[in-house]
């Protein structure tokens, strides 16, 4: 599988870009790096561990996927689709094979959307959260290749400045638990990988 290092100036890059929600996923969607806001925009999924953070698993397997998205039925089938393009690439991938192999196990919904073979790229459009502490904001997503990593992904939610749609990115970048900004899940996965056992 590709190094889940994420560089030190893309992770400055992601403060920079605050007070808009943005993280840095792999290509099979673990979210490897993040500032305040764009953890916390997934609401409830800074209650796993890091190495379990990953969008496709959020949504089919997070209990507060379905209330967040008020279209979930639209994200999972795109989210679906986006992996099936992705294994159509690499279809011997470890880190895609893995979680695929997991949702078929954990969700009926992602088995059923997996067998329709439907396979799409990303297509820019906004999405609505109802988010239970800043309740609903419409933001218009932006995802982008980073060049010279391992298939890293850098994702940005943007409003436009003086909207209550900014107002509530800006509360939820205040609010949000500030640790988030300098985690770093790949040093811990891989303390956690070499730690020797008890």
């Amino acid at each position: 599988p590709p190094s889940r290092t994420v560089r030190p100036h893309l992770k400055l890059l992601l403060e920079t870009l605050r007070p808009n929600p943005a993280y840095i996923v792999s290509r099979s969607m673990d979210v490897l790096a993040w500032n305040p806001g764009g953890l916390a925009l997934y609401a409830g999924m800074d209650d796993w561990p890091a190495k379990h953070r990953n969008l496709a698993r959020y949504l089919f397997l997070h209990p507060a996927a379905r209330d967040l998205f008020p279209d979930w039925d639209t994200q999972v089938r795109g989210c679906v689709a986006r992996l099936r393009a992705q294994a159509g690439t690499a279809p011997d991938a470890p880190d895609l094979t893995s979680l695929v192999g997991e949702l078929l196990l954990k969700s009926p919904d992602f088995a059923k959307l997996w067998d329709r073979y439907e396979v799409t790229g990303r297509k820019p459009a906004r999405k609505t959260f109802q988010h239970p502490q800043v309740g609903t904001i419409t933001l218009s997503p932006q995802s982008m290749d980073l060049e010279g990593t391992p298939g890293q992904r850098l994702g940005v939610y943007i409003a436009e400045p003086g909207t209550p749609d900014h107002d509530a990115l800006r509360l939820l970048d205040m609010t949000a638990p500030h640790q988030a900004a300098r985690s770093d899940p790949a040093r811990s996965a891989d303390q956690r990988q070499t730690r020797p056992n008890p």
